[in-house]
């Protein structure tokens, strides 16, 4: 039986399992699905070892900064696909919804103390790396966390690439023993025997499950959350099964146009998986399988050395290999810093061309300034930077193209570059689906010179950071329809 590799595996604490109790409990945290999961899988495997029945908590906490209607909504709906799944496969799945800040607090505790060991996820930003860690100190049991983020293990290397370039190099010459180890499809085929596990009355009653919520959640309403209700949900809905079906159309109906028509608004060429992927309603490993099968990629295929070039390394169609830079070199370099720098969110990160660069130009007359409240309305004087906005506010995604655009103009539209990255940040994790990821503070940092060089000519505010306009976006790209659905 194939098992989850130790180097995607960290202890979280130094307690020891105990056989003596009542289950194994997963905290699914990230990785919100019962597919394609290492962490489920984990949990499996000593849940079948110590042949104790398996408690899947999933929780949602409501006190986190952007919380909102949207989030919450989208997150439920994936809580509601594992629910439907996990009863008929006769496992315990304990949906919470905090209904006030800190009103979750003690729950994984109780649970713990009845845990023969607890797995969780190991996600490496926003607040859950300080939550999983927090945590690990308050049980008296082994707490595992479970990396199953990308195809390159996130602690496979400590290095932290400043390029894409030597990323992809890296991982070209490192990826290929684990593209043999992926997790199982459906680790919930492992299981032994069905199980019936018991929690405590005692426990339900203090944090009563969110069945019923869960149950109407076509018609439910999150007004009685303490969460931000002027974010209304998207009408892109969550869970497992529009992953797939979203998986599904872009491979049918959109990958063999993707390298040539991705950055045109008009053609909606993108792959639009970007906010699964970001809740863990599907892995990363699934697309990958799903693409390199529609490809007709030979599983088995030998790699060659890579010199870290975009195109024809993996043999695949260029459409195929441009979609796979951006879903594999670009999502895992943001995994990567994540993963070993706190401070992957701080303006002190960008490098230190950068910063110099914006600091010398840190006088210079702007044509327009805006405030955070006329940005956040689609208040400026620029129509293709206002649709792009109200496309943020409405369904919770940015055209990838257009989400630079965006970015460059807040820069040169405010103060100070300090204050730009700070309504970047708060825009995109307030109504993006995929906020609050690395992969969406990678597309941010980029924006300010990240991953980037120098360039010239030299201009006012920018300096030497990477340029560029609305009247070039107006000339090279496809907009007409775009402009007309988001004009208001």
């Amino acid at each position: 039986m194939t098992q989850v590799p130790d180097f995607r595996i960290q202890k979280c604490n130094d307690a020891a399992e105990n056989p003596q109790g009542d289950y194994v409990l997963y905290w699914m945290i990230a990785n919100r699905r019962t597919h394609w999961n290492s962490s489920l899988q984990r949990a499996v495997e000593w849940s079948n070892r110590l042949d104790k029945p398996l408690v899947i908590l999933e929780a949602l906490r409501c006190g986190y900064q952007w919380a909102s209607d949207r989030i919450h909504r989208f997150v439920a709906e994936g809580m509601k696909d594992n629910a439907s799944r996990l009863q008929k496969l006769g496992v315990l799945h304990y949906p919470y919804l905090e209904p006030v800040p800190d009103a979750g607090k003690g729950l994984l505790r109780e649970l713990g103390k009845r845990a023969c060991v607890v797995v969780t996820d190991d996600f490496p930003c926003f607040f859950l790396p300080r939550m999983v860690a927090s945590a690990a100190l308050q049980l008296s049991v082994l707490m595992e966390k479970v990396d199953s983020n990308g195809l390159l293990p996130i602690r496979w290397t400590d290095k932290v690439f400043l390029t894409a370039v030597s990323f992809r190099r890296f991982l070209q010459n490192n990826i290929e023993p684990h593209l043999h180890a992926f997790p199982k499809p459906d680790p919930l085929s492992e299981v032994v025997r069905p199980f019936n596990a018991q929690l405590p009355r005692g426990i339900l009653e203090k944090w009563p499950p969110a069945h019923d919520v869960l149950r109407g959640i076509d018609n439910a309403s999150f007004a009685s959350f303490p969460i931000d209700h002027s974010v209304p949900p998207s009408p892109i809905h969550g869970g497992e099964r529009e992953a797939n079906r979203a998986l599904k159309k872009f491979l049918q109906h959109k990958i063999d146009a993707y390298a040539d028509c991705r950055n045109h608004p008009d053609d909606e060429a993108t792959s639009g998986l970007s906010p699964y992927l970001h809740f863990g309603h599907i892995s990363l490993h699934q697309v990958f399988r799903d693409l390199i099968d529609h490809e007709r990629w030979p599983r088995n295929r030998i790699l060659p050395e890579g010199r870290g070039q975009r195109e024809g390394w993996w043999g695949m169609s260029r459409n195929a290999e441009a979609f796979l830079d951006e879903v594999i070199t670009w999502r895992e370099l943001g995994y990567n810093r994540c993963a070993h720098l706190d401070r992957y969110d701080r303006y002190e990160s960008l490098p230190a061309w950068a910063q110099q660069t914006l600091d010398t130009h840190r006088s210079d007359a702007r044509t327009h300034l805006y405030g955070l409240d006329q940005f956040e309305n689609a208040e400026t004087h620029d129509p293709i930077w206002n649709a792009a906005q109200r496309q943020l506010r409405r369904e919770g995604r940015l055209q990838n193209y257009l989400r630079m655009l965006w970015g460059k103009k807040i820069i040169e539209w405010t103060p100070c570059p300090e204050e730009a990255l700070n309504i970047m940040i708060h825009l995109n994790n307030k109504y993006a689906l995929d906020g609050r990821n690395p992969n969406s503070y990678t597309g941010i940092f980029w924006i300010m010179g990240r991953y980037d060089r120098p360039w010239a000519p030299e201009r006012p505010v920018l300096g030497r950071i990477r340029y560029m306009s609305s009247d070039n976006a107006r000339r090279k790209l496809r907009l007409r329809r775009y402009l007309q659905r988001y004009a208001e």
